[in-house]
């Protein structure tokens, strides 16, 4: 299957980069480049690509509010953020919005090409070091969940599992954690996306620290 990308960055020099580095991945097929937030929306309407890889900081309307838009819709194109390690400020309204994951400007090639593989598939990134970090970083701060999730219907042993995907453990480590088989594991964490109507992992991990199943160390 070929994962079809849109990429959004107010440097052209930047897309132009990205563009030739997935030049050579069969699988990966870029549709579309954007300037501004405004035309990335624009661009994933006309297009309907499987990820956007979106920076944050660009002109008129940024990279935040252009997520919101897009995660917001009915399509399916998910989007992976593109940022510096100095962005914390950035990526915690990015978490709110709705992206799935996180790519820095200075990866490695197949980091970035596993990266939107990973996305396009309906996972998130949140393994990474960088990623935890910005997971500690928003859930240090004091702002309410605009729509917190309801979360009495879930079990006692999905209250577990929802902690420590709270924690960024995998599925793997969630099992071997839980004395679980790894099919165990996955079939808990999909039936928390289902009952808590998140669109990923990282919406379960917000939801993890919203209500207080896990916190950030001091």
């Amino acid at each position: 299957m070929t994962v079809r990308v849109v990429l959004a960055d107010d440097q052209p020099l930047v897309r132009s980069g990205l563009r030739v580095l997935m030049a050579d991945a069969p699988d990966i097929d870029v549709v579309g480049e954007a300037g501004t937030g405004a035309e990335a929306v624009q661009l994933v309407r006309n297009t309907e690509p499987d990820v956007a890889v979106m920076d944050i900081r660009m002109p008129g309307m940024d990279g935040i509010e252009a997520t919101e838009l897009i995660t917001a819709a009915a399509g399916a194109t998910r989007v992976l953020i593109l940022t510096t390690f100095d962005d914390d400020e950035y990526i915690y309204g990015a978490l709110r919005a709705g992206a799935s994951g996180f790519l820095v400007k200075d990866m490695a090639l197949d980091d970035i090409l596993g990266a939107i593989r990973v996305v396009a598939a309906g996972d998130a990134l949140i393994a990474p070091s960088v990623t935890r970090r910005l997971i500690a970083e928003f859930a240090a701060r004091p702002e309410p969940a605009p729509h917190p999730r309801a979360v009495g219907n879930i079990t006692e042993r999905e209250r577990e599992v929802l902690t420590l995907v709270g924690r960024g453990m995998s599925n793997s480590e969630i099992a071997a954690h839980l004395y679980i088989s790894v099919a165990t594991a996955k079939a808990h964490v999909a039936r928390l996306l289902t009952k808590l109507e998140a669109r990923d992992r990282i919406q379960l991990v917000i939801t993890a620290y919203e209500i207080g199943l896990v916190t950030p160390p001091r």
